[in-house]
Formats: structure tokens, sequence, C-alpha cells
């Protein structure tokens, strides 16, 4: 039971946390310039996206196991990037290796508190 509940509180605070990505996808796309990287704008429709199936995952997490499983292991993949660029830009470092390590967190706790896989008929 604790278990569960604190899979629900996570899921509704990364939930909250990557769907607050759609203001700078607006803001990107209501005012774009020729500095904006459009890139960033894309990523970040992705992660509004997964933080939409998160937050819809939070009633019965078991019925979305595979969604929480993908946002927990792209979470660890966006991380290995970021920190290998952040190595290789030296004045982005700062940024990209403690956005890295949020990362890593928010896969590890998704990871940890994952809904079991349920048992196939005829098995106990």
């Amino acid at each position: 039971m604790i278990r569960h509940r604190s899979l629900q509180v996570v899921l509704v605070l990364v939930g909250l946390l990557f769907t607050a990505a759609i203001y700078p996808i607006v803001m990107g796309l209501r005012h774009p310039t020729a500095a904006d990287d459009t890139g960033d704008t894309m990523m970040m429709s992705l992660y509004f996206t997964m933080g939409i199936f998160l937050l819809l995952a939070v009633r019965n997490p078991e019925k979305y196991r595979s969604a929480i499983w993908f946002v927990a292991w792209s979470s660890f993949a966006h991380a290995v990037v970021m920190t290998w660029q952040g190595l290789s830009i030296p004045e982005q470092k700062t940024g990209f290796i403690a956005a890295s390590g949020i990362l890593v967190v928010i896969g590890a706790l998704l990871l940890a508190l994952l809904p079991p896989r349920p048992l196939a008929p005829g098995q106990a």
C-alpha cells in the first residue's frame, strides 16, 4: 500500500514537472527567433506528452506500467546524452550535469516503484 501511494505521489510530481514543458513550447511557437534551439522545443513536446501519460497513470498505475517504464528508461537515456554533452561543452557543464542528475533520480524512482508485472492466468 505504501509503495502504491508513493508511486502515485511520484507520478503526480513528475507528471506536473513534465507538463510544465508546455510553457517553453508555447513561447517558442508564439515568439520564434533565429537564436532559438528548435530541438529544445521539440524535446519539450515529448516531455509534455510523457507528463500527460504519467498523470493519467495516477489512478491505475498497473494499467500504465509500460508508459512508466518508458519514461524511466528514456530519462536515463536523456541523462547519458546530456552528461556527455556537458562534459564536451564546458559552458553547459553545470546545467547539463545537474539536469542529468535530476533525470537519473526520476528514472530510478519510477523503476523502484514500478508496479509488479501481472501474473498470467493459471500462475500463482
